[in-house]
């Protein structure tokens, strides 16, 4: 029987690809382990992301891969999942009950990115992670009536508010600091300034990943976000339509200004395709997510298809992860989930909380 030596397990390793980030299990630093005991071997991976539904077919699949060298009986493969914080814009640091932000953009409005941010962060929750929500549109919100809410947070030290919670994330909006049809008539300081205090003086708990639902365009409140609010990365959101492809770009122009890395793009609307007979047709154009990924060399994250459900489902508050979880525009919005968060766990960690404060007294 042949000799199985470690270093051929770690050769083999390195050339399976993780799908969620497109990298080798060596390269990304997820094998910890590699124990070799005659024709069996084991092995020990952590994940830096969530991935609930795609462990055991990662598991199936390397067990297939591994299963081709020479002289092995057994394969055993244990995988845990670690999500940590990382870095953001320099001068900033994490916030102290989450780890990572993750901001939603678009150029422009009507793209969907709400419904996208809602989708995101509930897939987020369903693949493992503890998830919070922000809306930062104060102008519009609309993430209480994506998720079903309404009615002021409660508050338990007449200082700070208690999250709300929908479908096990947690949610902070001014949508539920004033009444559905009273108009924000606001300038820009403050916007700004309720931008923060929703995110500084809500009692967000342990979150692995915050959501922050932006409004569209590059004004007052995406300046705020890049230079005072700690940013892990972000997701643009557009159509395939040249419009759409043209502000988008702008968007995703001011977060590399910012040294805010760019997680990814995705595509919204890419196709219509008719509830009656099937047919698709690409009314939006075709192609733009994919030419926009080239051109600024980041990822395409996915592409959605323009559903008639998957509006309804965020209008009567239960948006698709919850209205119909075994559905594809459902698995969809998982794979986008996992590649986002994937791609943030390749970024560079924060080591912030691992010095210790140095404080000079006059003795």
């Amino acid at each position: 029987m042949a000799t199985i030596e470690k270093i051929n397990v770690e050769k083999k390793l390195q050339t399976f690809i993780d799908l969620n980030h497109g990298h080798d299990l060596v390269t990304s630093k997820s094998v910890k382990t590699i124990e070799v005991d005659g024709s069996k071997i084991k092995i020990k991976l952590e994940l830096g992301y969530p991935a609930k539904t795609y462990i055991n077919v990662l598991q199936t699949n390397l067990k297939q891969h591994l299963q081709t060298l020479a002289g092995i009986t057994q394969v055993d493969i244990d995988v845990n999942v670690k999500i940590v914080s990382h870095a953001v814009q320099q001068a900033l640091k994490p916030h102290p009950n989450i780890k990572n932000i993750i901001a939603v953009a678009s150029g422009k409005g009507g793209v969907g990115k709400s419904t996208t941010a809602v989708n995101l962060a509930l897939a987020l929750a369903s693949e493992g992670a503890t998830v919070g929500i922000l809306d930062a549109d104060i102008y519009g919100p609309s993430i209480p009536t994506m998720l079903g809410l309404q009615g002021y947070p409660m508050s338990e030290d007449n200082k700070t508010m208690m999250p709300k919670i929908a479908y096990g994330i947690q949610t902070m909006s001014i949508g539920y600091l004033i009444d559905a049809d009273q108009p924000m008539i606001w300038r820009g300081p403050m916007v700004t300034n309720a931008l923060l205090q929703l995110l500084r003086d809500t009692n967000w708990k342990d979150v692995d990943y915050l959501v922050i639902d932006l409004p569209p365009g590059t004004g007052d409140i995406q300046l705020t976000l890049s230079q005072q609010i700690p940013v892990s990365g972000a997701v643009i959101v557009t159509t395939p339509q040249d419009i759409a492809l043209v502000d988008a770009q702008r968007g995703l122009g001011m977060f590399e200004k910012v040294n805010v890395p760019i997680l990814g793009i995705v595509e919204n609307m890419s196709m219509h395709i008719c509830s009656q007979c099937g047919h698709e047709e690409a009314i939006f154009g075709e192609g733009g997510g994919i030419a926009m990924s080239k051109k600024n060399q980041v990822d395409l994250l996915g592409a959605l298809p323009l559903d008639i459900n998957i509006r309804k489902s965020v209008d009567v508050g239960k948006p698709t992860l919850v209205s119909d979880p075994d559905g594809r525009t459902a698995q969809i919005y998982r794979e986008i989930a996992r590649k986002t968060a994937a791609r943030l766990a390749l970024k560079g960690k924060d080591f912030s909380t691992r010095f210790p404060k140095i404080i000079v007294q006059n003795t």
